[in-house]
């Protein structure tokens, strides 16, 4: 090793040092140093020892970093995400700008770091020519007003160039609170909602979403025209009503239809990309299907987890399903660390080569001793994730569930959740139920008009969204609790909530498309069973799984609690406790990650 390069090690440890003691994190490891137990961190290469701005920049980096795992909790930070897209960049700039402040009133070195890494930054600005506001990114002129507020760092002819399109709008929004964002700088809960109301607050982000919203409600109503022109050629005799209905499928994916066709239930993809085949089987099951009927879809009910308790029942919930948690903390740790391995190792991996820092590229050597004044070459591994992948769970809310089985569900739903996350797969969570015992309101009409003979399914259904696959599952997580509600656990009719969990699946952009169902057992509901043949459910149930099954590009599988659900679906396994999840979860997701789907 010569001189230059024990200089750059030296540096490095420094580096890493610094991190460890200012993060108060003495278990961290450089990335190529890994341990299952510790986390990782990337520290900058330094590329010339000559260059004093390198060494600033890199110690500046590293302090920030260490700063970040000291000061900023993610939770309160994603808490106040603002919900604009256009204003979180620059929330996170406002975010940064506060841990690296308090980081700076801790230390003079930390400070020094800082200002001289931010002024090099200012000042090596490109000097292209800007006539417009246009011209000028939001988030670099953000950055530039946030440090000479905070910073107190002094802007040079083209910062203050670039600063003047965007200055008046900074002024106006943030001049007044500078005092008060100051003062709050140790509690970033305070800090966070004050950057997040103002910055939702611009006008300049009002009138984008106002020109969003408009094309949003040109786009809803093309989209009702075309489920109105749909609705009317399926059937030229539906009531007003269950024109409605349709509309308002059209739009979020409820699915009201007063007689079941397995072709509208189950068609309501892109048709564009079926062969003709695909169709003809389709027509074919929706003929043999007939029987299969909804005595009506008026008291249906698809409901956000949130609208069906109070905050402060939600919360108590949730605590209790924690407390449940606790005992399992262990398991659950080494389940999620285990599964996420598995998925992980399942990514395709390829290399970038001829960089300038990473791993040396041996094969390269033989040029270096041929040529000594050849630069090293280097190579570094990278990762392709799932961002292509969706997960949707369905679980089963019956009152069958109560107690254990409901529980395990729960705790199977918030592993899951979290685990596929960190490897970009998005996840839903949804429930089914009814709405009451005994048929609610749907029998009591049925009732009023003389008990008409086979009425078809005489409940009324309730399917709960706890988690949309866009939504966080720290935003979520509370919602999970809701499940271990007894009164919230009725009946089960599993078709047409499978039905339902994949038209929303069939919507989605992602490629690979997985619904999951976690149930324990037969689909029941007494009031329709009571006027229906025996197996009504049952086979209804049966002819959805196989539909999907054989011809939907959808992976279907299923997880029994205490009971033997192969009869329904090909892909099926039973666990009676949570110790037997994680290898049920890593064998099935694992082996639906490595096959593709082949049609029949």
């Amino acid at each position: 090793m010569n001189k230059e390069d024990i200089i750059k090690e030296k540096f490095k440890q420094a580096l890493i040092s610094t991190y460890k003691v200012i993060s108060e994190d003495f278990k961290i490891s450089t990335k190529d140093k890994k341990s299952e137990n510790n986390k990782n961190i990337q520290i900058g290469e330094l590329k010339d020892i000559n260059d004093k701005n390198q060494f600033k920049k890199l110690r500046a980096e590293t302090d920030s970093e260490a700063l970040k795992i000291k000061f900023s909790n993610n939770e309160i930070f994603q808490k106040n995400l603002p919900k604009k897209s256009s204003c979180q960049n620059l929330y996170k700039i406002t975010e940064k700008i506060r841990y690296e402040l308090l980081g700076s009133r801790m230390l003079k070195g930390i400070s020094k770091n800082f200002y001289d890494n931010y002024k090099n930054k200012l000042n090596s600005s490109k000097n292209e020519k800007i006539l417009k506001k246009e011209d000028v990114n939001i988030s670099e002129a953000f950055e530039i007003y946030m440090l000479n507020k905070f910073f107190k760092i002094e802007l040079s002819k083209k910062n203050k160039e670039i600063l003047n399109f965007w200055g008046e709008d900074f002024k106006k929004s943030f001049d007044k609170h500078i005092n008060y964002l100051n003062e709050n700088l140790e509690n970033q809960e305070l800090y966070n909602a004050k950057f997040s109301e103002l910055l939702q607050n611009m006008e300049i982000f009002n009138n984008e979403e106002n020109q969003e919203n408009k094309e949003e409600e040109q786009d809803n109503q093309k989209d009702k025209n075309d489920s109105n022109e749909n609705e009317n050629d399926l059937d030229d005799n539906s009531e007003e009503k269950k024109d409605e209905d349709s509309i308002s499928e059209g739009i979020d994916g409820t699915d009201n239809v007063d007689e079941f066709r397995l072709d509208d239930q189950l068609g309501d993809q892109n048709t564009e990309n079926q062969d003709s085949e695909n169709i003809v089987q389709q027509k074919n099951l929706s003929e043999s299907d007939k029987e299969y009927k909804i005595f009506t879809t008026e008291f249906d009910e698809i409901a956000k987890a949130e609208n069906l308790e109070t905050l402060e029942e939600i919360f108590k919930l949730r605590k209790n399903l924690d407390q449940q948690l606790t005992s399992f903390q262990d398991l659950i740790t080494k389940l999620a660390n285990k599964l996420q391995r598995q998925l992980m190792a399942k990514q395709n991996r390829a290399w970038n080569f001829d960089l300038e820092e990473g791993i040396l590229d041996s094969s390269k050597l033989p040029r270096i001793i041929i040529d000594p004044y050849n630069s090293l070459s280097f190579k570094k591994e990278k990762d392709l994730d799932f961002k292509d992948t969706v997960v949707t769970l369905l679980i089963d809310n019956s009152g069958s569930m109560r107690g254990r089985p409901i529980t395990i569900a729960a705790i199977c739903a918030d592993i899951l959740s979290r685990t596929l996350e960190r490897c970009s797969v998005k996840v839903e969570i949804l429930g089914f139920t009814t709405k009451n015992w005994k048929g609610g309101k749907s029998r009591e009409q049925w009732n009023k008009i003389g008990k008409t003979k086979n009425p078809g399914r005489l409940n009324d259904l309730r399917h709960i969204i706890y988690k949309s696959a866009d939504t966080h599952w720290r935003q979520s997580k509370k919602n999970l609790g809701l499940m271990l509600k007894e009164g919230l656990l009725k009946e089960n009719i599993d078709g047409e909530a499978i039905t339902w969990a994949y038209n929303r699946l069939g919507k989605r952009k992602e490629e690979r498309k997985i619904l999951m169902v976690i149930s324990d057992g037969a689909p029941v509901d007494d009031s329709t069973l009571s006027v229906n043949s025996g197996d009504f459910l049952e086979k209804n149930l049966k002819k959805i799984v196989k539909f999907i099954e054989n011809k939907s590009d959808i992976e279907i599988l299923a997880i029994g609690i205490g009971h033997d659900v192969s009869r329904y679906y090909k892909k099926a396994i039973k666990i009676s406790d949570v110790q037997e999840l994680g290898d049920v979860m890593i064998e099935q997701l694992s082996g639906l990650f490595e096959h593709k789907k082949k049609f029949h």
